[in-house]
């Protein structure tokens, strides 16, 4: 997989926690999309690379399940710090 070569965009404000988040957990994007499916969410693998940089908005559905899969609180993964 070719490495992110442009800027994080500022579509959304998750997307780099997630990829931090994904990565610290040892899941490749593959498992992580996998996982997503499961839970209902289907994305294509651009469209998740695209949220991970930045460059895709989030629906409000889509917070709750990556919440979910990667098992944190929608709070974490928005950035409340507690």
């Amino acid at each position: 997989m070719k490495h992110r070569i442009e800027p994080p965009g500022d579509k959304n404000i998750i997307g780099s926690r997630v990829l931090n988040l994904r990565k610290a957990k040892g899941m490749k994007q593959k498992e992580f999309l996998a996982r997503l499916q499961t839970l209902g969410l289907d994305i294509s693998p651009t469209s998740l690379s695209r949220l991970e940089g930045q460059h895709r908005l989030v629906q409000d559905y889509e917070i709750l399940i990556i919440a979910k899969a990667l098992e944190i609180s929608v709070g974490e993964l928005l950035g409340e710090k507690l």
